[in-house]
């Protein structure tokens, strides 16, 4: 892979983490209850997803118009690793370091919201209490080990969608020998 295929990624990749930190932190300042709602997350996924394609469309742009499925993934993947650890220290950050008691408030609209969700949806009070019971034992969604788990659940679900992506963006030169 080319350094400009790298350094295209890698610029995708900042934008957007500094986009998705800007949302982290308007959250934090301005209305936390952001963060409990499903719009916000889709919305952000939605976003990642559409920068992953964009870096691989430029990175096939760059190479004239011919790249490879590795290329292809390569220039999605690097995009999404930096677009999603930047928030997530970010986050972990300001729940850790700036306002633990932001991190506590927030934990617990999560967890409020969540059992909302299954009671709407008619889950039986059984599954519900296991899984308040697996929220608890957690511990805080802000430590470190929750924030790196989160990253590499991230990774692995956009990777799927990123190998759809790099097999439908893969063009081969028709020249190459």
């Amino acid at each position: 892979m080319t350094k400009s295929l790298k350094s295209s990624a890698l610029n995708y990749g900042l934008y957007l983490g500094l986009i998705l930190s800007s949302f982290t932190i308007i959250g934090y300042a301005v209305y936390l209850d952001l963060f409990t709602q499903w719009w916000f997350g889709i919305g952000q996924m939605f976003l990642v997803i559409v920068v992953g394609i964009v870096s691989a469309m430029k990175a096939k742009k760059i190479l004239g118009g011919f790249i490879s499925f590795k290329e292809a993934f390569t220039a999605f993947f690097i995009t999404i690793l930096v677009g999603v650890t930047i928030p997530a220290l970010v986050g972990f950050i300001i729940f850790n370091v700036v306002d633990v008691e932001a991190a506590n408030i927030l934990q617990e609209k999560i967890v409020n919201s969540q059992l909302a969700m299954m009671e709407k949806f008619g889950a039986p009070q059984e599954s519900i209490d296991m899984a308040m019971e697996q929220m608890q034992k957690e511990g805080s969604f802000f430590s470190l080990g929750n924030t790196i788990k989160s990253i590499a659940y991230q990774l692995v679900g956009f990777s799927i969608i990123g190998l759809i992506v790099a097999a439908v963006t893969k063009k081969n030169d028709p020249h190459a020998a």
